[in-house]
């Protein structure tokens, strides 16, 4: 078991929960608006009107889940009991990618040791550049946001689990490393602004599309909205890792030290909303804590089973 900087399995897994909070909230709050007609949601979400209840998450949160329960288990990610743990957990209700439905049935018929092939296999060989590595990880990233360095390689540990693509690594590390640096601004009172958080996240996120993405977010004028930045970053609507990730940490990085409205202007971002809303808050709620998501919400959102 790996030993962290502050050694405290309580605190760290108290951390990881509140990502997963967040995550949900998100990742529900989204998911109603993107099975809402298109007027429909438009006009509710330009008179931020609240979806009707319940909120059901998506495969977002259940995936998440599993990260969390392997962390709580082992204190670190073991590959084949997360590929065990997605297995066990899979749903095909969830929205789970066309991609996933398959690998995780072979998965589950062959055992979680068997991930790496699986998961290499998918795409030619290539692996998945998807974006559900970086939908789950938030709370990785708040699991260990102690030590940047095993923020990095857990993180490229969980995407490949299920996405062997470099891409979907970077994505995964991305949103990690988000999630982290949200954790360790609440050293400050002041919220880090937008630019100084895409600068600090670039600092880990390796060569790759995804690190362009960002390196364009940075180049945005300060008064871009939401919609015109996910038209321009890419709001998930290619279901990639490059054209979601990007986005996600533009939109997070505007909105640190409001869960509410970070969350209403990722959804105005369109796309693939469960997905980048649920990035979204299990990376913002690291610097709001649990009084930054409203108590509505989660009394809206279905119950949470426990990891």
């Amino acid at each position: 078991m790996i030993h962290l900087a502050s050694d405290n399995p309580e605190e760290r897994i108290r951390r990881a929960m509140l990502s997963l909070e967040g995550l949900s909230c998100g990742d529900s709050f989204g998911e109603q608006f993107f099975s809402m007609p298109f007027l429909e949601s438009r006009e509710r979400i330009t008179k931020r009107q609240l979806p009707d209840d319940p909120w059901e998450f998506t495969d977002d949160t259940m995936m998440a889940i599993s990260i969390v329960h392997v962390l709580r288990t082992h204190g670190e990610i073991r590959e084949d009991r997360l590929a065990d743990h997605f297995a066990s957990l899979y749903d095909a209700g969830r929205g789970y990618g066309t991609s996933m439905h398959g690998l995780l049935s072979r998965i589950s018929q062959r055992g979680g040791a068997h991930w790496e092939e699986e998961a290499g296999a998918l795409f030619g060989g290539k692996g998945s550049h998807g974006n559900g590595s970086a939908m789950r990880v938030a709370p990785l990233g708040a699991y260990f946001a102690d030590d940047m360095e095993q923020v990095v390689g857990q993180a490229r540990r969980s995407a490949l689990t299920t996405h062997a693509h470099p891409e979907a690594v970077a994505g995964a590390v991305a949103v990690a490393v988000g999630a982290a640096l949200a954790w360790r601004s609440r050293k400050s009172i002041d919220a880090m602004g937008r630019r100084e958080f895409l600068e600090a996240a670039l600092t880990y996120i390796p060569e790759s599309e995804v690190r362009e993405g960002v390196e364009a977010a940075l180049l945005l004028e300060p008064d871009t909205t939401a919609e015109l930045a996910g038209a321009l970053l890419g709001s998930g609507g290619h279901v990639s890792a490059m054209d979601t990730v990007p986005f996600v940490l533009w939109s997070a990085g505007g909105f640190l030290d409001n869960f509410e409205e970070a969350i209403w202007q990722t959804v105005s971002g369109r796309g693939d909303m469960d997905t980048t809303c649920a990035m979204v808050g299990g990376i913002v709620v690291m610097r709001t804590g649990p009084s930054g998501i409203p108590e509505e919400w989660i009394q809206r959102r279905e119950a949470l089973p426990r990891p």
